[in-house]
């Protein structure tokens, strides 16, 4: 048997506009698909009703102030869940997919590309007490049989976001 490219493929982009105006664009980075988002799309091309439809959740998590100081390991394509027990969600209701072409412009019509994106405002963030709320993980889920299935995983320095402040963050898969 041949040997299988990795796929799916990620990447994700943040852009935070602190409260004061100043904008910082942190690039795009690659990500983590792990392994439960495989399980998702072969149920989902069995046909089995145990699947929910598309991505149910983003999670976004304080991770550990270790990784300050020492910067986080690539996440392991069998986790399961974020390294914070207590993460922030955001349902999929408030979560804006599209469908992106080569270029990655949006598309009225389906492809095997998928962006998901999301506009966080610090004030709705549970805040520590140095008033920012410190970011350091996320991952997006889908469902099966009424179970959260991890589908991408992130670990990324801390990024210190104020009550003040917007974060701006686009994830793309390829499938």
């Amino acid at each position: 048997m041949s040997r299988i490219k990795d796929t799916p493929q990620g990447i994700y982009h943040d852009l935070i506009v602190h409260g004061d105006g100043r904008y910082q664009d942190r690039g795009w980075c690659s990500n983590r698909v792990v392994n439960r988002c495989r399980i998702l799309l072969a149920a989902f091309m069995r046909g089995d009703s145990r699947v929910a439809p598309g991505v149910q959740l983003m999670a976004l998590g304080r991770g550990e102030p270790s990784w300050d100081t020492t910067p986080p390991e690539s996440p392991a394509a069998s986790a399961q869940a974020l390294v914070d027990a207590s993460p922030v969600t955001i349902a999929a209701a408030d979560l804006d997919l599209a469908y992106l072409d080569a270029t990655g412009e949006s598309l009225g019509e389906a492809s095997h590309r998928l962006q998901v994106s999301v506009t966080v405002i610090g004030g709705d963030l549970p805040i520590a007490g140095d008033g920012t709320f410190p970011l350091r993980e996320f991952g997006l889920f889908g469902r099966f049989d009424g179970e959260d299935y991890m589908i991408d995983y992130v670990r990324h320095p801390v990024i210190h976001i104020g009550s003040g402040d917007t974060l701006v963050r686009r994830i793309r898969l390829v499938f």
